[in-house]
């Protein structure tokens, strides 16, 4: 068994007999300075997860294996003193053995790897007979990065800012040796990572680290060719793409100190920090910060604790701030910053509602829009579509009876995709080919009801043959650069089609794009969670800000049957920040976060009885001790049976954390005590933004 020691004591609750004693130290000096130890285990108190698996989830896969937190030093084959001076003529009826010996010398110091590549499988024995012959010898060191005698920049040297950026920057560089919290809100396209890169040039040049997350993996990529281009430091990259061995180094390099900028995905905020100086949340809005299993925690919200523990600043940066972030700023807690044009010359993009009550659609489009499509096209520019549902069409249908092919592991339809054809359950991930006939009265008339990103796709290309179209969902960019390579195409400034799904809102800069077109903005209006409409809000906005970010203005069109709805009247008329003032006004009147506090406490069975049972027996045992706090169930959750699981669920909220957090103490005894606790998966969610 490999441990890891969190303490020490001289004495133990447990009998002597039962105590192992350690037989081996791995690692002779902690992996875990105290200041990071103890965020782990005030992450574990908090979000309620066991130190012993929150430490398991966030440490490198090769630290928790048993492997010495040291990185693996490299081995070069080199010539030797003889090997040097050797007459080669003397190999001439050894020509594999000459032509080994002569690429060492011409490349120096070469991996077995590299040799591998150059000289094939049987490199080992001709190495092998080299250094019986005291021609060749194998070397080892540690591959040390200099950096820090370059110079900071690289080839792109920092813009000139506007005033609005300056002011900002100014902001950030008062008082930057210790905590505070800049909420940075810029329009799309006003210039915020150069500020960010601004900033952390002032940290570099300190000698300090600086740590930058970002919400998604596909993200990572561009971040990292710009932090590359504009320094010459070594940037350490974390994100779940990597091998434990790449893992291993990044963060060994960020505990060393030898990695200036590291850039990550939320795990990245448990990466050790030699000389911390700046944290960064770029997008802090984006939902992909909280983790959705397991270990349930905010990457943003570990992010402000972990630079109040170290006294450093941190900056969150997005167009549209999420209600809690905005509410802190508002109310002072947070230095707010905003920034209300864009960089350079481009402009806001103009806003269209279009209104289809009434009016027939060719799959999905409108002819107003298809119109407004080809006029931007006509003259050259590029166009975006979204439509937030992946795949060819939500529902495959018999017209005859009226079947829906729906997933037997959970309440849900299939969603049918064309390439390849497949049905497949976006819940549980379960496929199956789809069917030739109805499967309730075995009729042909099946059809595909509903618009999904490749029924789009299919669309665009029958409506304009002449145009590329480039589809971009998390089915088309699998592949590894899969969206690198789409994203070099769009770049080329030719006109094209994008159709995709909410990847394209995030933080991709497309300054040809020039109509960014919205086919179905009416879910988030009616969504039953109280968050539905605050994420509508940035996801639209996020998304019409891809329009008019280069010289060339940009225009939004949002197809609604509901464009008399105040909701979208104003967040089109006002733009976010109003809009968001008027639902943190609404969650005021509600009562609802971030005015308090909440947790999500899940059960699941394959028996559909136990888990209401179980949480019923929980809650009836402790509720009257505590009436600070209300519990609303529990109750179904919203999709009761998932991957062949019956889900039930209740939410504890309460005016203040420390009640929530109480209370989540005691009911956690009760479920580990419960008879039932080994036949029902349970957990805890603390500041829920999921309750589906």
């Amino acid at each position: 068994m490999i441990g890891l020691i969190t303490g020490t004591s001289k004495n133990s609750d447990f009998p002597a007999a039962k105590i192992k004693a350690a037989y081996k130290l791995i690692d002779q000096t902690p992996v875990l300075d105290d200041k990071l130890m103890q965020l782990y285990q005030w992450a574990a108190a908090y979000y309620q997860f066991p130190i012993g698996q929150v430490l398991q989830t966030s440490l490198p896969v090769q630290i928790r294996k048993g492997n010495a937190a040291e990185e693996k030093q490299s081995h070069y084959w080199q010539l030797t003193g003889a090997g040097a001076s050797f007459e080669t003529s003397s190999l001439k009826n050894a020509p594999r053995q000459l032509e080994l010996l002569e690429l060492i010398c011409r490349r120096e110091k070469m991996t077995s790897a590299d040799l591998k590549k150059s000289v094939g499988k049987e490199v080992s024995s001709i190495l092998r007979t080299l250094v019986e012959k005291g021609l060749i010898e194998e070397v080892r060191h540690q591959r040390v990065t200099e950096t820090h005698n370059k110079n900071l920049y690289g080839e792109d040297e920092p813009l000139q800012l506007n005033p609005e950026q300056q002011i900002a920057l100014t902001a950030i560089r008062q008082n930057n040796d210790q905590f505070n919290v800049h909420l940075l809100e810029g329009v799309t396209g006003s210039g915020k990572t150069e500020i960010y890169l601004q900033a952390i040039a002032d940290v570099l040049a300190l000698g300090k680290q600086v740590l930058v997350l970002v919400p998604e993996i596909s993200l990572t990529p561009q971040t990292l060719r710009r932090f590359e281009r504009r320094f010459n430091r070594d940037i350490a990259v974390f994100h779940s793409g990597l091998t434990d061995n790449q893992r291993l180094s990044a963060w060994l390099r960020a505990l060393n100190g030898r990695a200036d900028i590291i850039i990550g995905t939320r795990s990245a905020i448990f990466t050790p920090l030699a000389n911390p100086g700046l944290i960064i949340i770029d997008e802090e809005h984006d939902a992909s910060y909280k983790q959705q299993d397991g270990f349930r925690y905010s990457g943003r919200d570990l992010a402000i604790y972990r630079a109040r523990q170290l006294n450093i600043p941190v900056v969150l940066g997005t167009a549209t701030p999420s209600l809690e972030s905005l509410n802190n700023a508002l109310a002072g807690r947070y230095h707010y910053l905003r920034l209300t044009h864009r960089a350079g010359e481009a402009n806001h993009p103009e806003y269209r509602l279009l209104d289809i009550k009434g009016q027939e659609l060719s799959e999905g489009f409108s002819a107003a829009l298809i119109d407004i499509i080809r006029s931007h096209l006509e003259r050259k520019n590029q166009v975006l579509i979204f439509i937030n549902r992946r795949g060819f069409a939500p529902l495959l249908l018999c017209r005859e009876c009226g079947w829906i092919a729906t997933c037997p592991r959970c309440d849900s339809s299939y969603t049918l995709h064309r390439h390849p054809p497949r049905l497949s359950c976006h819940h549980c991930e379960a496929q199956k080919p789809v069917p030739a006939s109805c499967q309730e009265c075995g009729g042909t008339d099946l059809a595909a009801m509903g618009l999904g990103t490749q029924k789009t796709e299919q669309t665009v290309k029958d409506l304009f043959p002449e145009i590329p179209v480039h589809r971009i969902d998390k089915d088309s960019t699998r592949n590894r650069d899969a969206l690198h390579n789409i994203i070099e195409k769009v770049d080329s400034g030719k006109p094209c089609i994008l159709v995709g799904t909410q990847m394209l809102s995030k933080g991709h800069h497309f300054p040809n794009v020039t109509l960014v077109a919205v086919l179905d903005a009416d879910g988030g209006l009616f969504s039953a969670d109280f968050r539905g409409q605050e994420q509508m809000g940035q996801l639209l906005t996020q998304v019409s800000g891809r329009a008019g970010r280069g010289e060339t203005s940009g225009e939004v069109v949002i197809q609604t049957y509901n464009s008399t709805h105040p909701t979208l009247q104003s967040l089109v008329g006002e733009g976010y920040v109003p809009f968001a003032r008027k639902l943190l006004e609404e969650r005021k009147l509600g009562n609802l976060p971030p005015f308090s506090y909440m947790a999500l406490i899940r059960a699941e069975a394959s028996n559909q009885n136990l888990p209401i049972k179980f949480l019923s027996e929980i809650v009836d045992d402790i509720q009257s001790a505590f009436t600070n706090v209300v519990v609303i169930g529990p109750m179904p959750s919203p999709m009761e049976k998932r991957a062949s699981m019956f889900r039930m669920q209740m939410i504890v909220e309460a005016d203040k954390r420390s009640w929530v957090q109480l209370f989540l103490n005691a009911l956690i005894t009760k479920m580990e005590e419960h008879p039932d606790n080994r036949k029902v998966r349970w957990s805890v969610d603390v500041d829920p933004i999921d309750f589906t």
